[in-house]
């Protein structure tokens, strides 16, 4: 049986579909005002925000890490089971290459600097288009005391697996 998703996820990636984004400018991160936790980023043709989070996993080690993490998992595969449901199969783009480009200090598309700048380094499962956008969702953590944080991404670009030698664009 496929887990359902976080409580409201399906409904905020379809709102986050209709969402204005900037054709031009500058990539920009929000936080919450009073925490000043992040909250979303806008760069040029997209967005990302996160969905979840997790409890902060400071001296949570072992079984109890183990089953902290298959819970994320869980949700990940059911947000995904359900989107799959609603706009067909998804495919997936890795960020190993933007992680080891971002680490050599070469260019990024926007995109993709922005998910290495938010420590969003998990793998990408987009669909798309959908409504003439491109989403995609991922499960990350920065370390292992921090949350595990379910994002979601829209674009007005198709969202395609970078290659090693791909031009920033």
């Amino acid at each position: 049986m496929t887990p359902a998703p976080p409580a409201g996820s399906v409904s905020r990636v379809e709102r986050l579909l209709a969402t204005p984004l900037p054709a031009t400018g500058p990539t920009s991160g929000e936080g919450e005002p009073e925490t000043g936790e992040w909250s979303a980023t806008t760069g040029e043709g997209f967005r990302i925000e996160p969905l979840w989070r997790s409890d902060d996993l400071v001296g949570v080690y072992g079984t109890e890490w183990a089953a902290a993490e298959a819970a994320a998992s869980d949700r990940l595969a059911g947000l995904v089971a359900e989107l799959d449901r609603r706009w067909g199969p998804h495919r997936t783009a890795g960020m190993r290459v933007p992680i080891f480009r971002n680490m050599a200090g070469e260019p990024l598309p926007p995109l993709y600097q922005a998910l290495c700048d938010a420590d969003c380094l998990g793998d990408l499962v987009v669909w798309g288009p959908v409504g003439g956008r491109w989403t995609a969702v991922s499960l990350n953590q920065c370390d292992g005391d921090a949350p595990m944080i379910l994002v979601a991404v829209v674009s007005d670009r198709p969202i395609t697996e970078l290659d090693e030698g791909e031009d920033e664009g």
